[in-house]
């Protein structure tokens, strides 16, 4: 059996592993105009992909780091997970092309997934049900700190000295957070529990957590859920400036719609015990639905004012923050044995429901909030349906083909 690490300290060393997700993405948000500018972007919309494309590298890290974690052990696989992501930050610093700039970071992407899926095994090595969602909670609330100040600490980088030095500070975070779960973080996943990566058996395995129910529903519901926040993220900055001209205050409002996400995090810790996981997410889906459709009829009426736009994304925010500890905690449920190979499997889920429809739909973006209005609301109505067929399937665990 391997050693488990206190809980706080845990829950401290996870969360700034997993931040480097949230920090590649919400410290670049303000800096997506002096990129254009810098690397000559004759299209605006183009920028988005600077956001996106890290979730298309993902994408692939998640296919690969859940059966090398099974393999090698969770902090061995975790090493090469951060030696990718630092190549890649190099070659996103030193970029003279947007295509180029977009290369480092697929290849970020591809690093970055590595903390993140392996976080989550060793989560899931260690806890079970709803004490399970309840580490995520805090692990997500400590977390959210970094989409607070990640936007206001990229403009002053960006302020004092340019764009490329934030690149300097991605280096600097993923090789503290990799020497600290060095030295303090036991193994989560002990030898006899490791699996060799053997392609038949790999493949079957993986048959059999696409086969099953909940976590196909689960993952699905997920995937809907980031398509409407990443769809959120890679147009946030162009909504501000350009619809109500609030550039230069984008920071400070990006900082305060995160405490939405992080106090629902909070409180879903509190909550899921005495409510349950399915309720919460329930919940939070059908509060999705209403706000798609008020939203929509705002759009119809010559477009919500500010206010009503800040409070909309504050529930939006609030809402996703229930819906994600919730679901990825009922995703891994039936996976034991194959939590590595899991995590991998429910991501690159999420992610193929996600980026289609975050891209597809932010290339229309045409300075109305149409496009958000109706991604929430069409979203958030299917996600509904995929609760349902999810509570109807039975609880079945997912053993390794061996």
């Amino acid at each position: 059996m391997t050693a488990r690490s206190p809980l706080l300290g845990f829950i401290v060393r996870i969360s700034l592993l997993t931040s480097l997700t949230a920090l590649s993405i919400d410290t670049m948000l303000p800096a997506l105009p002096a990129i254009g500018e810098s690397l000559h972007v004759d299209n605006s919309n183009n920028l988005q992909l600077i956001i996106t494309l890290v979730f298309l590298g993902m994408f692939f890290g998640e296919l690969l780091f859940g059966p090398l974690s099974d393999s090698l052990g969770r902090k061995k696989a975790l090493t090469v997970g951060i030696i990718i992501y630092c190549v890649g930050t190099v070659v996103a610093m030193t970029a003279t092309t947007l295509n180029m700039l977009l290369i480092g970071r697929i290849i970020q992407g591809v690093g970055v997934s590595g903390p993140k899926i392996i976080s989550r095994a060793m989560i899931r090595d260690q806890f079970e049900g709803q004490h399970m969602a309840r580490v995520f909670s805090f692990i997500m609330t400590v977390f959210i700190v970094i989409p607070m100040i990640a936007p206001i600490l990229g403009q002053y980088i960006i302020l004092i000295a340019g764009w490329r030095s934030i690149f300097f500070l991605f280096l600097a975070i993923a090789i503290i957070s990799y020497i600290w779960i060095m030295l303090k973080q036991p193994e989560t996943l002990a030898p006899s529990d490791r699996r060799p990566i053997k392609i038949g058996l790999l493949l079957k395995t993986t048959v059999r957590v696409l086969k099953n129910p909940q976590v196909l529903s689960y993952g699905t519901t997920a995937g809907l859920t980031f398509a409407v926040l990443l769809l959120y993220l890679s147009t946030c900055q162009a909504i501000f400036e350009q619809i109500y001209n609030k550039a230069q205050e984008f920071p400070l409002y990006m900082a305060l719609l995160a405490t939405g996400f992080g106090i629902a995090t909070l409180l879903n810790s509190k909550l899921v015990m005495k409510y349950g996981m399915f309720q919460l997410c329930i919940g939070a889906a059908l509060g999705l639905v209403v706000l798609g459709m008020v939203s929509l009829l705002g759009v119809i009426n010559g477009g919500p004012s500010f206010t009503t736009f800040i409070i909309g994304c504050y529930v939006l925010m609030f809402c996703v923050g229930l819906l994600f500890p919730n679901l990825s905690a009922m995703a891994m449920q039936p996976l034991g044995k194959v939590a590595g190979l899991g995590a991998s499997l429910i991501s690159a889920i999420s992610s193929v429901v996600a980026l289609p429809i975050s891209i597809i739909v932010g290339r229309f973006f045409d300075n109305t909030l149409l496009h958000l209005s109706l991604a929430i609301l069409i979203c958030a109505a299917i996600s509904l349906i995929f609760l349902y067929l999810a509570k109807r399937s039975k609880m079945e665990m997912v053993e390794p083909v061996v």
